[in-house]
C-alpha cells in the first residue's frame, strides 16, 4: 500500500493529445495533487484533471514563475486553488482559463504577464488579490462579475492598454493603486457601497474623462486622481469628509469643482497644477487652506474663502497668475510665507478682520506687491504687512449728497485716494441679489455716482463694496 501524504515527486511526464508534452513537479496531500512546478518547453499547456488516479486540485505558489516559453494555460475544473504568483513573470502568456471552481484570485497570480490579452473572471470569484494583474500591459478590457466584493491593492496597476473595466456592483473595497497608470482607461464607475477611494487608485489614468463617485464614499485618498489629465468633470458627493494630498493634482482638464459642506479636510496640493480650474468654493466646514492647495492653477479667477478658515498655508496660491484680488475673511489669523508667490496679476488683498501674522513677504521679489486693504475698527495694521503697503478701506456715501436729476439719481462717495469701489444695486432687500452698476477709483475728492436707469425699477437699493 503506497502512502501519499505530503509526498513530493521530482518529475511528472504527461503526454496529452493536441498539446505540448508537459512536465510537472507536484505533491500529494490527502489523496489530491498540487502542481508545484513546470519544467517543460512551454507553448500551450493543459493541466490534467487527474494523475495516477488522483485529482489535481491546486496549483502551488509560484508554480509557473518566469516560464517565459508558456503561451497558453488551460486550468481544469478540478482545480479549486491557484497560489500566490502562480504565473508570475510568464511574459509570453497570452491566454488562460480561470475555472469556476475558484473563489479567489491570489496575490500576484498574473504579475507581469505582459502579453496577456484577455481573461475571463468567473462568477464564483469573490476576491481579486493584490497585484493579481499588475503589469499586464496587453490586457484591454476586464469584466468583474457581481460575485466579487473586493479588489486588492494594485490589482490592475500598469494595465496601460485597458480601455474599459466593468466593476461589480457588489464591490465594497478597492485597494490603493488598484488602477494605477491604466493610461488608456476612459471611464470608470465606482459602485455604491465603496466607502473609500484609496491612495493612488486612479493616478495617471491619463485618458480618464469621467468618474462617477457614489454617495457611499466618505474619503478620497492621496493622489487618488493625480495626473488624470483628461478628467473634465467630477462630482464630489455630499458625504465625503476628507480629500487627500494631491488627490486631483495635475487634472489639467478640470475647470470647476464643487466641494460639499461635508468636507472638513483638504490635503496639501489637492488641486495643484489644475491648469484650467477657474472657480472654486471652499465650504465653511474647512478651517485650513493647506500648503500648495491651488499652486500653479494658472486659470483660477475666483476663490471663495469661508469665514471658518484660520490658516492659509505655504504657497497655497503659488503662481495663480489669473487671480486679481482675494477677500480674506475675518477668521484668518495666519498666512504662511509664499502663500501668494508668483501671483503676478494679484493687485489687491481685502482683509475683513484684524491683521494676521505673516511669514516674511506675501509676494516674491519678481512681482509687484498687491495693495493690502483693511477696514476701519480692525487692529494690528501698520504701514506695511508682509512687505506690502496697507491702505484703510473707508469709502462712504456722503450724507446729504443724494440728488434726483432728469431721469437719474446720484450721490457722492468719499474715501482714501486710489480706492477702487464698486456700486451695486438690488431691488429687494428681503431677497437681495446685488448686481454691479459702476466701478470707480477715488482720487481724494468726492466722486459723484449717478444711476440713469433708476426710473426703470419701482424701488432700487445701493451699496458700495470692493471689487
Amino acid at each position: 500500500m503506497r502512502t501519499t501524504w505530503a509526498t513530493t515527486l521530482p518529475l511528472l511526464l504527461l503526454t496529452l493529445p493536441g498539446v505540448v508534452q508537459a512536465q510537472f513537479t507536484y505533491t500529494t496531500n490527502n489523496g489530491t495533487i498540487s502542481i508545484t512546478g513546470y519544467t517543460g518547453p512551454g507553448g500551450a499547456v493543459t493541466i490534467p484533471e487527474t494523475t495516477d488516479g488522483l485529482p489535481v486540485t491546486s496549483i502551488g505558489d509560484y508554480a509557473f514563475m518566469s516560464c517565459v516559453g508558456l503561451t497558453e494555460v488551460i486550468v481544469p475544473d478540478s482545480v479549486s486553488s491557484i497560489g500566490t504568483g502562480a504565473f508570475y513573470g510568464c511574459i509570453n502568456l497570452t491566454h488562460t482559463t480561470i475555472p469556476y471552481t475558484l473563489t479567489s484570485i491570489a496575490e500576484t497570480t498574473f504579475f507581469q504577464c505582459v502579453s496577456l490579452t484577455d481573461v475571463t473572471i468567473p462568477g464564483t470569484i469573490t476576491n481579486i488579490g493584490s497585484e493579481a494583474f499588475y503589469l499586464c500591459g496587453s490586457l484591454t478590457s476586464v469584466t468583474i462579475p457581481n460575485s466579487v466584493t473586493s479588489i486588492g491593492e494594485s490589482a490592475f496597476g500598469w494595465c496601460v492598454l485597458m480601455t474599459n473595466i466593468t466593476v461589480s456592483s457588489n464591490v465594497t473595497s478597492i485597494g490603493h493603486s488598484a488602477f494605477y497608470k491604466c493610461a488608456s482607461l476612459t471611464s470608470a464607475t465606482i459602485p455604491n457601497g465603496v466607502t473609500n477611494i484609496g491612495d493612488y487608485t486612479f493616478q495617471n489614468c491619463a485618458k480618464l474623462t469621467t468618474i462617477a463617485i457614489p454617495n457611499s464614499v466618505t474619503s478620497i485618498g492621496v493622489s487618488a486622481f493625480e495626473e488624470c489629465f483628461s478628467l473634465a468633470n467630477v462630482t464630489i458627493p455630499n458625504g465625503v469628509t476628507s480629500i487627500g494630498d494631491s488627490a486631483f493634482a495635475e487634472c489639467n482638464s478640470l475647470n470647476n469643482v464643487a466641494i460639499p459642506d461635508s468636507v472638513t479636510s483638504i490635503g496639501t496640493g489637492a488641486f495643484s497644477s489644475c491648469a484650467n480650474l477657474t472657480n472654486v468654493t471652499i465650504p465653511n466646514t474647512v478651517n485650513n487652506i493647506a500648503e500648495s492647495l491651488f499652486a500653479n492653477c494658472i486659470s483660477l479667477r475666483g476663490v471663495l474663502i469661508p469665514s471658518t478658515v484660520v490658516d492659509i498655508g505655504d504657497e497655497a496660491f503659488y503662481c495663480c497668475t489669473g487671480l486679481s484680488h482675494i477677500i480674506i475673511p475675518s477668521g484668518v489669523t495666519s498666512i504662511a510665507r509664499g502663500a501668494f508667490f508668483g501671483c503676478t496679476n494679484l493687485s489687491a488683498l481685502y482683509f475683513q478682520g484684524n491683521a494676521p501674522t505673516f511669514g516674511l513677504c506675501i509676494c516674491a521679489w519678481y512681482q509687484a506687491c498687491p495693495a493690502i486693504y483693511y477696514l476701519p475698527g480692525t487692529t494690528g495694521w501698520g504701514p506695511l504687512l508682509g512687505c506690502c503697503p496697507t491702505v484703510l478701506w473707508n469709502p462712504q456715501v456722503q450724507p446729504g449728497s443724494y440728488a434726483v436729476g432728469t431721469n437719474q439719481f446720484g450721490f457722492n462717495i468719499t474715501g482714501s485716494s486710489n480706492l477702487t469701489v464698486v456700486v451695486e444695486g438690488c431691488t429687494d432687500l428681503l431677497n437681495p441679489i446685488w448686481s454691479p452698476i459702476q466701478t470707480n477709483t477715488l482720487n481724494g475728492s468726492p466722486l459723484y455716482f449717478t444711476d440713469p436707469q433708476w426710473t426703470n425699477y419701482p424701488s432700487r437699493f445701493y451699496r458700495v463694496t470692493w471689487p
